[in-house]
């Protein structure tokens, strides 16, 4: 990608921060940023020599902070900091995770109000820029004094040090990526180091990717719902724009217009309401009905936390501040918690949707419900399974993802000598949702795939195709990559190309194309 995203002091856009992390979009700071850091540098350099403690200008840090240090050491103690916080461990993290907490304090030094020098925020900017990404284990921060070790391993390759992956992917250690990409490491003066790792960018950014990822899922969910009443012939009639405006809710008004689209035109729906199959049941069930009640609170879940991220995207998050008319001043904005309990939250609701789509896809399965389809799906039952154990697969992540579920903000483990004694564990809270959404997409995957599949058996296939033709172009799509019923077949691949195709943006994009308009 060759777009590049221009630096203010205002707040970046959340889908910059999706450009930059996960499809390389340049950066640059813009001269009205340049200025402001220009000017807050003023207001530390005259701390400099001052005799009067000032906190992570002349002081240790945490617990240290009673601790005045030397002018002579000053210097050493921003490098000091760095060394000693970059301690993280475990699994790697992600290279877009990287990417975005490295945006995201970009932004923060590009208001202004850290401190540091123009070179360390154009420095940092250069290493974005040529696709250095450093190694940060998945453990080491709390979400308190901001996500300290995964910043501070950042702010390592700035200086040169610790291990990074190239824009290749290429292990090496950060002063070999800096001097082949033509970067100068830099020598970090009095706040600088403080600065660079006292934010929630880490939590942020995976707030943000997630946001991302769960609205292209959202439109899946619908879609998919939408395919399981087809496939179930039900009815459409509860999805009728009047009788979900007699309870407003945004998300539920979005998610019932998606349905009603969907089925638009389908031979099968309209059979059964002009009498043309025996039709006994006066309403479907809740996994059917209440789709758009359930899909839309996750909505309206993710309405809220896009809003809390659209603050801190705005937010200037460091301790000490350097305010607007020139005072050092300690805070607490580096706190997690606003952005720990909307992925915490968000969490809940991928469990809860990613479980109405698993009931919707056992009900296939199920002869005593699934209004005359072989047991299983399966083409010859007793011989063949079918879709027996794709349910299996579906309802252990469902499972797995209520336990995701739980929060990680509720907890909290008091730290640096009880100076730091109340933690957000956002950090944690993030990562666990980007496991929950890996798992929501592959339990809509394997729906897709069983809607496919029955509806197949119903109507013989493609070429005599009853269904809407929103759904006729998903079906088309997915047979692309997986043939129709027949025997049993090595099931896996199948289940993991339409996952492929729901998280590639394909399977959305055919349904969008037979639309009249794109899906909500």
């Amino acid at each position: 990608m060759n777009a590049s995203i221009t630096m203010t002091t205002g707040a970046l856009k959340p889908e910059d921060v999706v450009a930059v992390a996960r499809h390389g979009a340049q950066v640059e700071l813009g001269t009205d940023a340049l200025a402001a850091i220009e000017s807050s540098r003023t207001v530390i350099d005259a701390l400099v020599n001052d005799t009067v403690p000032h906190y992570g200008v002349s002081t240790g840090f945490g617990a240290l902070a009673t601790k005045q240090i030397p002018i002579e050491l000053r210097a050493q103690l921003q490098r000091s900091l760095i060394r000693s916080h970059a301690a993280s461990s475990g699994t790697e993290v992600p290279r877009e995770v990287v990417r975005a907490l490295m945006l995201n304090r970009l932004s923060t030094l590009a208001t202004g109000r850290t401190g540091v020098r123009p070179i360390v925020a154009t420095t940092y900017a250069a290493i974005l820029n040529a696709g250095i990404t450093p190694v940060i284990g998945e453990y080491g921060s709390l979400g308190c004094s901001g996500d300290l070790a995964p910043l501070s391993h950042a702010a390592l390759a700035l200086m040169g040090e610790g291990p990074v992956r190239d824009a290749t992917g290429t292990a090496m250690d950060a002063s070999e990526a800096l001097a082949a990409a033509g970067i100068t490491p830099v020598v970090l003066a009095e706040k600088e180091g403080l600065a660079l790792v006292n934010g929630t960018d880490g939590m942020l950014g995976m707030l943000l990717i997630a946001s991302a990822d769960l609205h292209a899922l959202l439109s899946i969910a619908d879609l998919s719902a939408a395919m399981s009443v087809e496939g179930l012939l039900g009815t459409d009639a509860v999805f009728a724009e009047d009788l979900h405006a007699l309870r407003p809710h945004p998300g539920q008004r979005d998610s019932a217009s998606n349905m009603r689209r969907v089925l638009a035109d389908s031979t099968l729906i309209s059979e059964q309401k002009s009498g043309a199959h025996t039709f006994t049941r006066v309403q479907d069930a809740y996994s059917l009905r209440c789709a758009p009640q359930v899909h839309g609170a996750v909505r309206s879940t993710l309405a809220h936390a896009e809003s809390v991220a659209a603050i801190e995207l705005a937010s200037a998050i460091d301790n000490p501040v350097v305010t607007i008319d020139g005072r050092v001043e300690s805070n607490g904005n580096f706190h997690g918690a606003p952005i720990g309990y909307v992925l915490d939250f968000l969490a809940i609701a991928v469990a809860d949707l990613a479980s109405i789509s698993e009931r919707r896809t056992d009900r296939f399965l199920d002869k005593s419900r699934n209004h005359g389809l072989n047991a299983f799906l399966a083409d010859d039952p007793g011989v063949d399974s079918g879709h027996m154990i794709a349910q299996y697969t579906a309802a252990g992540i469902v499972s797995e993802l209520k336990r995701l579920a739980v929060p990680a903000s509720v907890d909290s483990i008091p730290s640096s000598a009880m100076q730091e004694d109340h933690v957000s564990m956002g950090w944690h809270a993030g990562l666990k949702l980007r496991k929950s959404i890996d798992g929501l997409a592959r339990v809509l995957a394997i729906e897709l795939l069983t809607s496919a599949r029955a509806l197949d058996m119903r109507d013989g296939g493609l070429e005599s195709s009853k269904s809407s033709p929103i759904i006729t172009a998903v079906r088309r799509q997915i047979r692309t990559r997986v043939e129709g019923p027949g025997t049993d077949r090595f099931l896996s691949p199948e289940i993991e190309s339409v996952f492929q195709m729901v998280s590639d943006g394909s399977l959305l994009a055919a349904a969008n194309h037979a639309a009249a308009t794109p899906l909500a």
